[in-house]
């Protein structure tokens, strides 16, 4: 017979839900989410899930098939790819849109049109990548399409390069927030280029248009948008102390508006949570009995580093218990699931992390069971 055993242990937590806290925040934006980047909570959604006209928020889809092609070896920063005459068309001056200012038949460095693409913006950058990687922009955008597959993104679907407005090129903020933190996570050698605020090239110096660079302490990142259908957009992400924040907003009415609202979410997201460790890796949470075990007992342990984002008025609301059921049946090896650690906040379970062992413990031989099986049948089993 087994009997579950519940041990309670008092602890300030939080997790991924954080919808009630989000009621505290309004903003002007259509579509918006503010998310740490090291626990992925959610501290703010707003229309998170609806897919949306991107603009150039989409050339980070872009950024990240590019980014991953480096890191994969298949091509290398000093390739150079040809501009065509469609992408010195579609994404030159001339288009109306931005542009790297780019020339029919030059071959650019990859590392220049990186620079391009994310600080200038440029259009025409991002289709002579698409054409060079995969042929065509139409071929190209099917490879962002299996990559967004790929890489979990639930609302997403792309047609182009650029994020130029058309009605099937889509992605939520959401998305949009989950592909900067991949971008963010898995390439920190590129990663500087986001916060660079200039880049010259055929002797033409533009800005980067991201203005959480020039005014919000700590912003280091990511990539601005505007067209008539989706308003001004932007994916922001802003670093203080050990905690990174990120942020999407979108369908904002003016450029003004855009850094306003931007600047206050991230305002209030830093001011109002704090990222705790609570439970540190092999942290013993219980011992529990081994039954035919070499040992009495095994500890059951975290197995790895709980931290968890809090809002900071409601971190002593959250309370854990390790429940297991007694006695473990040996032999037990190291790492195996004993039990469970419960994150409860009043009534409700909002997390559960198994419980590993934290050593071997083997099993006694046949005498020894047969000794311990008389002693339960004359003593029962011990208190």
């Amino acid at each position: 017979m087994t009997l579950k055993n519940i041990f309670a242990l008092a602890a300030g937590l939080s997790f991924l839900s954080l919808a009630a806290a989000a009621n505290a925040f309004e903003t002007k934006a259509k579509n918006a989410i503010l998310m740490d980047y090291e626990t992925g909570a959610y501290l703010f959604t707003k229309n998170h899930e609806e897919m949306i006209p991107p603009a150039s928020m989409s050339k980070l889809m872009t950024v990240y098939v590019l980014l991953s092609k480096l890191k994969e070896g298949e091509i290398s920063l000093e390739d150079k790819f040809t501009v065509s005459e469609k992408a010195w068309r579609k994404g030159g001056a001339a288009s109306g849109g931005s542009t790297m200012f780019l020339k029919i038949g030059q071959e650019v460095k990859v590392e220049d049109l990186i620079k391009g693409i994310i600080i200038q913006s440029g259009n025409d950058a991002c289709i002579t990548v698409a054409e060079n990687i995969a042929g065509s922009e139409e071929e190209f955008a099917a490879l962002l399409n299996e990559t967004a597959e790929k890489i979990g993104l639930k609302n997403a679907h792309f047609v182009n390069a650029t994020g130029l407005p058309h009605p099937e090129h889509r992605i939520s903020v959401e998305d949009l927030a989950q592909l900067a933190r991949r971008i963010i996570k898995e390439f920190p050698e590129f990663y500087h280029v986001f916060k660079e605020k200039e880049f010259t090239f055929n002797g033409i110096k533009q800005g980067n248009r991201n203005p959480l660079l020039y005014s919000l302490k700590g912003s280091d990142g990511l990539k601005t948008g505007h067209t008539d259908e989706a308003g001004f957009c932007l994916t922001g992400s802003v670093v203080r102390g050990d905690r990174r924040l990120i942020e999407v907003v979108s369908g904002l009415s003016s450029n003004k508006e855009r850094a306003e609202e931007t600047e206050s979410l991230m305002t209030w997201g830093f001011a109002g949570f704090e990222n705790y460790k609570f439970f540190t890796e092999n942290q013993i949470m219980a011992e529990i009995p081994v039954w035919y075990g070499t040992s009495p007992s095994v500890h059951a342990v975290v197995p790895h580093n709980v931290v968890k984002t809090v809002k900071k008025s409601t971190k002593n609301k959250y309370k854990a218990k390790a429940v297991y059921d007694t006695p473990v049946k040996a032999p037990v090896f190291k790492g195996d699931k004993v039990g469970e650690l419960f994150i409860t906040y009043g009534d409700n379970t909002v997390d559960k992390i198994p419980l590993v062992a934290k050593e071997d413990v083997a099993k006694i031989g046949a005498f020894s069971r047969f000794l311990a099986n008389l002693k339960y049948f004359v003593f029962g089993a011990e208190k």
